[in-house]
């Protein structure tokens, strides 16, 4: 297989790691410039909502770039981005720089997608994506605790700094290692809609976006959390982190094995319930850092463990737009992040911060609810069938 595929996946990682880095340094970005912790993270909540509706939009309006100087462009693009964030003196001007980096970045993510298939032989294609893929999840669970580490080590424009470096690294490693890609044509933006008309396609996406939404009600907000309910300090939040970075990488292999030897279906079903029941019993484990590692371990697998059972139930759905599917799939995951974002910011605000583990299972109840609900109406189409 051709080595390149692993550079795109650092690409990948290197972009990603922007979308949830700030919620490691929520309070160190709050007391630098000046505002609330929900403003803060409504900087995570604009990033990825962004990144959602963005990345099939450019796709299209892109189409006819040959696709490594555009790749060039964006990262171009993205560096400026990062450094308007670095030295930004002000909470506005910081919300510019994510503006201008969630455009780039979701243009490279799809960018990196589509190229490694196009690089290898067809017999490499799935595992050029999956290896894309793995550079994007790991990049959303480990691009916070690198930023939380780096922040309280030397401020919270370093995690920054360091993404500005290797952005520098990886225009360099585009120009010189990569060839020239001509583009290919993609479907039409309301090609990809119509498809959600389809009852079981819709929810079929909607277990993605209400998971992710719950999840990152605390995710988003766990450094607060952490402070708050376990009275712990920047050391231990750092470590927390990192165990759940390690758990929720390796939940990724644990799902797709699960998925294989049990089917989607069932792994679907059973991650989202056993998802749900770790994520309201969350608050009642803080009483002891042992039972609340327990608990951090098993969220961080099943945090994972859904997306491959997920990525095969929607291909079963729809084969002959999979890849349609797999694109929307993308601005459901980030659209999730959005929300549940927002959602966080909006219950530190008028509630508390311990609450936020509670509102976060109801949306996972809800993603159990719209799987139920796709794959009933996939039972009731093949029943009309036969």
């Amino acid at each position: 297989m051709n080595k390149r595929v692993y550079f795109l996946m650092i690409v990948a990682f290197v972009v990603g790691m922007v979308e949830l880095i700030i919620g490691g340094i929520l309070d160190l970005m709050a007391d630098d410039l000046n505002v609330s912790l929900s403003q803060v993270g409504f900087l995570i909540t604009i990033f990825s909502f962004i990144f959602a509706i963005g990345s099939p939009i450019l796709l299209i309006l892109t189409a006819n770039i040959e696709r490594k100087r555009l790749t060039l462009i964006s990262l171009a693009v993205f560096l400026a981005g990062n450094l308007v964030t670095v030295f930004s003196p002000t909470y506005s001007v910081v919300f510019i720089g994510r503006v201008i980096s969630a455009l780039s970045g979701a243009l490279l993510i799809i960018l990196c997608l589509t190229i490694a298939p196009s690089i290898v032989e067809h017999k490499y294609r799935g595992r050029a994506i999956g290896i894309v893929s793995m550079g994007v999840s790991a990049s959303i669970v480990l691009g916070l605790p690198i930023g939380l580490i780096l922040g309280n080590a030397f401020g919270w424009r370093a995690p920054f700094v360091l993404i500005t470096l290797l952005t520098i690294l990886s225009m360099a490693g585009v120009f010189f290692l990569m060839n020239r890609v001509e583009p290919k044509p993609s479907s039409p933006l309301g090609k990809q809609l119509v498809t959600l008309k389809n009852r079981k396609i819709f929810f079929g996406q909607m277990i993605t976006l209400m998971f992710m939404t719950g999840h990152t009600v605390l995710y988003a907000y766990l450094t607060p959390f952490s402070k708050t309910a376990l009275g712990v300090d920047g050391t231990w939040v750092s470590i927390i982190y990192l165990v759940f970075g390690a758990a929720a990488v390796s939940g990724g292999g644990i799902g797709g094995v699960l998925s294989d030897a049990i089917g989607a279906k069932r792994t679907i079903m059973v991650t989202t319930v056993l998802f749900g029941l770790v994520i309201f019993s969350i608050p009642y484990t803080t009483f002891a850092l042992p039972a609340f590692f327990v608990i951090l371990i098993i969220w961080g697998i099943l945090s994972w463990a859904l997306s491959p059972a997920t990525q095969s139930y929607l291909i079963t759905l729809s084969p002959e737009t999979s890849d349609i599917q797999q694109s929307l799939n993308n601005s459901a995951l980030h659209l999730g992040i959005a929300f549940g974002s927002l959602i966080g910011g909006f219950v530190i605000e008028h509630a508390s911060v311990e609450q936020n583990a509670t509102v976060g299972g109801l949306f996972v109840i809800l993603s159990v609810g719209a799987a139920l609900v796709s794959m009933h109406e996939q039972r009731k189409l093949a029943k009309q069938r036969d």
